[in-house]
């Protein structure tokens, strides 16, 4: 089914576009494409000159995942040590099992619409972090199509910041701390909070309480001892403990319980505001916030797997969606090659349409890159 999908559905001229806007100042051919092919054969320094290479490559490789790496100085080929990447679109991984310490509806690979959530809280957070705080305006939002969602930045400042540019900016993303060890892995201390926290921290109040239904993040004897480990004053702990575990297991109930105790205690003992000033806060972005890999985002030399690749093993399409339309998704409604090619499928009608929106969100980004690398190209003229 794969060179059918290739021929007939991969948004081939809007991906070379998108590539081309990318790759300038440099050449299309100077970009590295990466092929997986059957049985796990991996190619990796593949190039391009046009769309027409490409539909060629496509229908003579048939990769079954096709990844992007980044821009190179000259055409990228094996074994040439004097090749070095000049550019690379920002990007960020975020994988649900790097959540597998906190979501409790799902582990390792399997996803659904409840862990899902999580998801949306990190698509609105970091967006709304790269539009507000860095000034980035092109970024295309993609689901990877199995467990996670990929966001590539294509400003040009973005595609030419630096390894130290790029860890900077990943590290100013994170906000969870510390391995597997570490039972409390957030630490805003007692200063004001910084504007990006406070944003994040409202984007995670209107999911909290329905992210707190669905994982039940207090309802058990081992979730709540997860919990309580949080809680750096022995004293505090005590009284939650003895409190909750009289409560029904309802996760909601408890933490209402929590927050009560907590600020009480911190009225009647000032101590507590100097040591824990910001719990609540804290918790919740343990919880909730997102969890990069942020070696994705640092490395230049990264491949990431291309927005309208099919997952081999879910036959999913990865589509793009708009980060504003997060909430709205459901994962069994994403295209597959198989609904998208048999019209006798239940899903396929549906299926289809899904496909049609993916594509016109793809093309109003290259659309928009396109208008500002133009702008740019002007500027720089003049």
């Amino acid at each position: 089914m794969l060179p059918v999908y290739y021929t007939r559905l991969f948004p081939q001229n809007l991906f070379c576009r998108w590539l081309s806007c990318g790759n300038n100042p440099q050449p299309l051919s100077n970009r590295e494409l990466s092929f997986t092919l059957a049985d796990d054969v991996y190619l990796r320094y593949l190039s391009i000159n046009n769309q027409k290479e490409f539909f060629t490559l496509l229908q003579k490789k048939c990769p079954h995942k096709l990844d992007i790496g980044g821009v190179y100085n000259t055409k990228p080929s094996v074994g040439r040590h004097d090749a070095v990447v000049l550019a690379r679109e920002l990007v960020f991984d975020i994988d649900l099992t790097d959540y597998d310490e906190v979501r409790t509806c799902c582990r390792e690979a399997k996803v659904c619409n409840k862990c899902w959530k999580f998801m949306v809280v990190a698509c609105e957070i970091i967006n709304a972090a790269l539009k507000d705080d860095f000034g980035f305006q092109s970024i295309l939002w993609v689901f990877s199509g199995r467990r996670g969602i990929h966001c590539w930045v294509s400003d040009y400042e973005a595609r030419t910041l630096d390894s130290p540019g790029r860890a900077a900016v990943a590290d100013y993303l994170c906000l969870i701390m510390g391995g597997e060890n570490q039972s409390k892995k957030v630490h805003l201390g007692n200063d004001n909070l910084h504007s990006s926290i406070r944003r994040a921290l409202t984007i995670i109040d209107k999911y909290f309480e329905e992210i707190l239904q669905d994982q039940e993040f207090l309802s058990t004897s081992d979730r709540l001892k997860s919990f309580l480990k949080m809680i750096p004053d022995e004293i505090l702990r005590k009284q939650v403990q003895e409190s909750l575990e009289r409560l029904p297991t309802s996760s909601v109930g408890r933490w209402e319980s929590f927050t009560n105790i907590y600020n009480k205690f911190c009225k009647e003992n000032t101590h507590a505001i100097r040591k824990m000033k910001y719990l609540i806060e804290e918790i919740k972005i343990q919880y909730c916030y997102p969890r990069l890999d942020v070696n994705v985002t640092k490395g230049f030399n990264h491949l990431l797997k291309s927005p309208f690749s099919i997952h081999p093993k879910t036959g999913k399409v990865s589509i793009v969606f708009k980060p504003d339309n997060a909430k709205d998704i459901k994962l069994e409604e994403v295209p597959t090659i198989y609904t998208l090619l048999d019209d006798s499928s239940s899903d396929s009608v549906q299926h289809q349409a899904n496909m049609r929106t993916a594509v016109k969100n793809f093309q109003e980004l290259v659309f928009f890159l396109e208008k500002a690398e133009a702008v740019r190209r002007k500027m720089e003229a003049s």
